[in-house]
């Protein structure tokens, strides 16, 4: 995918509100290092006390995914998880307009990259699956340093941020696939070319089926099942977190998935599931809970939401 070309429309005063948040994103990837983890804190601190929606969504997410946790405690990840949220703007901007020197000085540890190794030394394309973390996008460009990646997106809303966004990710991948583009994913993969991809979403797409997510139904979809048939890909599970602290980054390549795809979509879509809440169970306060995952129900259960 080529970069997209600047036009004069994208300077009508209509998108000047637009340019005010780019140039705020900009600014806060050119921070000092040392300033951006205080800079999340105080963020997730305001994400927190505000009132919104973010955090009913979060907690009816949490309290349907770890019923075994009691009140005081579900309420203590709802606000953990909200605070997440201020270092995840952060990031977003440093992954998106950080610069690479920037991106080098990251303390970051990558495991399991003998298993790409592995696959690549076959021919074989390989999909990275992994879910929606609040660090996903810069864990992307720090992984691109070691390998080349392509990724799958769906456009933004905003004209301006969909140039700037698009324009900076392919700074750093190999190339870009709109969402809905699956014949140029498919071909990509089977030229032997590493995708990373995140089915962790409610897209109330047609190709979704229910399989379970921490024990809820959860309207899945089933590309995962279908790219790795269309494509003979390896199918390998990236999982990332940062840590405590917010002083390091630790990127990890699981084994790749046995026999998958098999025949049956529902099955491999759930192997796919399980894959990704144990992801989750390893650092819960940094998933994505305010996305309404079980917006969609199977048919005669009550709405989450």
């Amino acid at each position: 995918m080529p970069r997209p070309e600047f036009t004069r429309s994208l300077l009508a005063p209509r998108h000047w509100p637009a340019w005010l948040g780019v140039a705020a994103v900009w600014l806060i990837a050119h921070l000092p290092q040392a300033l951006l983890p205080w800079l999340g804190r105080r963020l997730g601190a305001l994400v927190a006390r505000v009132p919104s929606a973010r955090r009913r969504i979060a907690a009816a997410n949490i309290a349907l995914c770890f019923p075994a946790l009691d009140p005081t405690q579900r309420a203590a990840l709802v606000d953990a998880n909200l605070r997440d949220i201020g270092m995840m703007m952060v990031e977003f901007a440093l992954g998106w307009l950080g610069s690479n020197r920037r991106m080098a000085a990251l303390p970051t540890t990558i495991e399991g990259l003998e298993h790409l190794e592995a696959a690549r030394a076959r021919g074989k394309g390989v999909l990275l699956v992994g879910g929606h973390f609040s660090h996903l996008e810069l864990c992307a460009r720090l992984v691109s340093q070691r390998i080349r990646i392509a990724g799958m997106y769906r456009r933004m809303d905003s004209t301006v941020f969909e140039w700037v966004v698009l324009r900076a990710r392919l700074r750093y991948a190999a190339a870009m696939f709109d969402k809905d583009d699956i014949r140029g994913t498919v071909k990509y993969l089977r030229a032997g070319g590493t995708l990373w991809y995140a089915p962790d979403q409610d897209m109330r797409s047609k190709d979704t089926v229910f399989v379970p997510f921490f024990g809820v139904p959860a309207a899945t979809i089933t590309a995962t099942h279908h790219l790795a048939r269309l494509s003979g890909a390896v199918v390998i599970p990236f999982f990332h977190r940062r840590l405590p602290d917010g002083s390091a980054y630790v990127l990890r390549l699981g084994a790749p998935l046995e026999d998958f795809p098999g025949t049956d979509v529902l099955d491999d879509t759930a192997r796919v599931n399980a894959c990704i809440e144990q992801m989750v169970r390893e650092a819960p306060e940094q998933y994505l809970w305010v996305h309404k995952r079980f917006k969609t129900r199977p048919p005669g259960l009550p709405p989450v939401y």
